[in-house]
């Protein structure tokens, strides 16, 4: 006698069919299931499909968030209007439709054609969508969004999950690519339960100061593509203009070298960029010296300190300590290390590095100076820019010389203490 298992056939079995919206009753070999390259469709912003892995993949849904006013819905009023061969949809909760237009004339963009909703019930928004048939659509934001099948407000955790999880499995039922913009709490997480960025496929961020000229969008989850990719872009007046050589903005280049500056080759994602890591040392007259980074992770600036002071014999406890990352952007690697201790130490004694000098690299707390990824990659595209000497571990000392670049390899904290 064979046992069939036959799916449920009530009501609730579409609703709870999972985020992919399909369900699997029969057990299959993985070697059965076709697992083609997916197909990528360019935007036609070129930092944008950076981020995403090389563009949109059908079916995927994209959630991106960032402050007030950073320009996410520029970015994506944008996307829309540059993509006239793909039926596309503008789902607004937080606009009228005269604000939308009206922002679409004065960026100089071309959406006379583009399909627009203002909706905030998920259940008519898909019934829409439905009808409508995009292969783009866009919802703003999923903190306006409530389902009929719940009595909270819109915006409360159980009203942005199950809101979510009905447009994730639209998307995925009908091939359709959706972004969802998400509002950010003030410690710039996204706002809501954490499952919602677990639903979707791609969790971007919009970085920057909303005061300031540049924008970075930073890819922390990406089903399809490499994850804590950059991508670069300038606000201007037409909008979001995407900044192919980001290493040139972050540089400041001195007339003449200054105390506490050092450049630093990180890596985001496929991309080795150049930025500049500024500190600044000065006596304290407060109780408790103060310890504050921009754009660096705080813990590890108070560590390395405390790594100076037993392994280099340089007590800074009764001194303020700051350290920032020039234009905006943030730095999570630890090849931070290094440069943030060079520059610390420049400044402290007052004494400029070299102009043409670079560096990165780890430091363990036993003072010893650990290798990073893609070492010989960082130096060549700091060649590129002109830079002729470095400090980095010694375990990412190229094997062959590079023209035009005198590396200086250190084992321990001990020999940086000596070069400068």
């Amino acid at each position: 006698m064979e046992t069939v298992v036959s799916a449920p056939t009530t009501p609730a079995a579409g609703r709870f069919a999972g985020y992919a919206g399909t369900t699997a009753p029969q057990v299959r070999r993985l070697g059965d299931v076709s697992g083609g390259e997916q197909a990528r469709t360019g935007t036609g912003i070129s930092e944008l499909d950076r981020v995403l892995g090389g563009g949109l993949v059908q079916g995927s849904v994209v959630l991106i968030g960032g402050d007030p006013g950073i320009g996410k819905s520029t970015l994506l009023l944008q996307t829309l209007a540059t993509l006239p061969d793909l039926r596309s949809l503008y789902v607004t909760g937080e606009e009228s439709p005269e604000q939308v237009s009206l922002r679409g004339r004065r960026l100089g963009l071309p959406c006379d054609d583009l399909r627009l909703l203002t909706e905030t019930c998920v259940e008519r928004i898909t019934a829409h969508a439905e009808r409508e048939r995009p292969q783009v659509m866009v919802v703003d934001s999923i903190q306006t969004i409530y389902s009929e099948q719940l009595q909270s407000a819109p915006g409360s955790v159980a009203q942005v999950r199950e809101s979510a999880a009905v447009l994730v499995r639209y998307a995925k039922q009908t091939g359709t690519a959706l972004f969802i913009v998400g509002h950010v709490t003030k410690e710039g997480q996204i706002a809501g339960p954490r499952v919602l960025e677990h639903m979707v496929d791609t969790v971007l961020y919009f970085e920057g100061d909303p005061g300031g000229r540049y924008r970075v969008l930073r890819a922390v989850k990406n089903r399809f593509g490499a994850v804590n990719e950059l991508g670069v872009f300038a606000m201007l007046e037409t909008g979001l203009k995407p900044v192919t050589n980001p290493s040139a903005i972050f540089l400041s280049r001195h007339e003449a070298p200054v105390s506490g500056s050092v450049i630093m080759v990180t890596r985001e994602g496929t991309r080795p960029l150049m930025v500049e890591v500024q500190a600044l040392v000065a006596e304290s007259h407060a109780p408790q010296p103060r310890r504050i980074t921009v754009g660096l992770e705080q813990n590890r600036l108070t560590m390395l300190l405390a790594v100076l002071h037993r392994h280099g014999g340089l007590a800074l406890y009764d001194q303020d300590v700051f350290v920032n990352v020039v234009g905006g952007v943030r730095v999570t690697e630890t090849a931070a290390d290094l440069p943030m201790l060079l520059a610390a130490l420049s400044s402290f004694r007052d004494r400029p590095l070299p102009h043409e000098l670079v560096s990165f690299g780890e430091v363990g707390l036993a003072g010893e100076i650990r290798p990073v990824p893609n070492g010989e990659e960082r130096l060549r595209e700091a060649v590129k820019h002109g830079f002729t000497r470095a400090i980095v571990p010694a375990g990412n000392a190229p094997r062959k010389p590079i023209d035009g670049m005198d590396v200086m390899a250190a084992r321990r904290l001990s020999d940086v203490l000596e070069w400068i």
